[in-house]
């Protein structure tokens, strides 16, 4: 169910069409001219509304209220545009490329639902169809108009307002629907540039978010070195496991790397001996301990004695790799990759289809 609100009523309502059926162009089209090899159907050519003098005059023999001014009948008449009847009245020549389609009522049926095998599913749970958003975005703005979705989830509402050339605003709550938002964004549309408020940008905001809402921060974190949360982020018993890394050492097969993270302040070498046992335990080639705070000398010397992951394959991976990294929230917010993997694998992150049309988001102003 769509409800839609408007504060006055001067409102924006565009309408909007659907392509007519198959069936409604061969019983309403039928016609084909000749040359050009349009379709086309005839149609009326009197005015609807009979108290119109001025659109009251003789054409062909016939003095009727016409639809259009007399210059304008002359001109469909030099144009080709009026076909004349055994009795001299004109019927206009409507051709079918020119109609916008079959306007939408309140019931719209040609937009399914986006199922587990749509192309575009980026494994949102409650992700709307871009075709619904775009053709919401359509009927009640105009290009340069502002849109806000102030719960948007995967960003289809601010994909649907981008691609059609309006500014925009999105709002969500979680870190993990910011990060998503970011690649999809990224990938429709590779040149677009926005800011992003309201997410840590020094080491203080990082710690700030931590005491805030722990589960956030390690969203955050995750989306820093582009780890995929584990079982989608959602609260409860983990096993040790914060997040997936994925990595191709051999260009084939994609191996885990098991990401902990840690934004307290009481760190310890045991943290990391049992990051080293659940890899070995879980069969992943590596593990990232991601710390807010520091590590202690002793937590560096536990994580050098795991050792090193050296991959198989193409010669330019065949170097080892220390098997447990550790990497501070310090570290994240600096110029060069932290991380030390072979190739990273990021096509286990759905993608959203490139835009062929090349648009770019207005300044707000604010």
């Amino acid at each position: 169910m769509i409800l839609k609100f408007s504060k006055t009523d001067d409102e924006t309502w565009n309408s909007q069409y659907v392509p007519h059926s198959n069936k409604y162009i061969q019983s309403h089209y039928s016609n084909i001219e000749e040359g050009t090899n349009r379709r086309f159907t005839l149609g009326d050519t009197l005015n609807p509304n009979p108290d119109r003098p001025n659109l009251t005059y003789e054409w062909n023999g016939q003095t009727r209220v016409w639809r259009w001014t007399r210059e304008k009948m002359q001109k469909y008449h030099d144009e080709g545009r009026l076909i004349y009847t055994k009795t001299g009245m004109p019927r206009f020549k409507r051709y079918l490329d020119e109609m916008p389609g079959t306007p939408l009522t309140d019931t719209w049926t040609d937009i399914f639902p986006i199922n587990s095998q749509a192309q575009e599913r980026l494994g949102y749970p409650t992700q709307k169809p871009l075709a619904l958003l775009e053709r919401i975005v359509s009927a009640s703005s105009h290009e340069g108009d502002l849109v806000l979705d102030p719960f948007c989830g995967c960003g289809t509402t601010v994909h649907a307002a981008q691609k059609l050339n309006r500014r925009w605003v999105g709002i969500d709550i979680t870190h993990l629907a910011i990060h998503l938002i970011q690649r999809r964004l990224k990938d429709a549309f590779p040149k677009i540039a926005f800011d992003i408020q309201g997410v840590p940008k020094d080491l203080d905001g990082a710690r700030a978010l931590a005491v805030q809402d722990k589960y956030e921060f390690q969203k955050w974190a995750l989306s820093m070195i582009d780890a995929q949360p584990y079982k989608g982020g959602k609260k409860g018993g983990d096993g040790g496991v914060d997040g997936f890394l994925y990595i191709k050492p051999d260009g084939k097969k994609t191996e885990k790397v098991i990401v902990s993270v840690k934004g307290g302040q009481n760190l310890n070498p045991a943290m990391v001996k049992d990051l080293i046992v659940t890899v070995d335990q879980k069969g992943a080639k590596m593990g990232v301990f991601l710390t807010l705070e520091p590590p202690t000398k002793g937590m560096i010397a536990q994580a050098a004695s795991a050792g090193f992951y050296t991959p198989e394959g193409d010669q330019q991976w065949r170097k080892p790799f220390p098997k447990i990294q550790i990497v501070t929230v310090e570290d994240l917010f600096k110029p060069a990759n932290p991380l030390h993997l072979p190739f990273q694998d990021t096509s286990v992150f759905k993608k959203a289809a490139r835009e062929k049309k090349p648009v770019s988001q207005s300044e707000l102003d604010f």
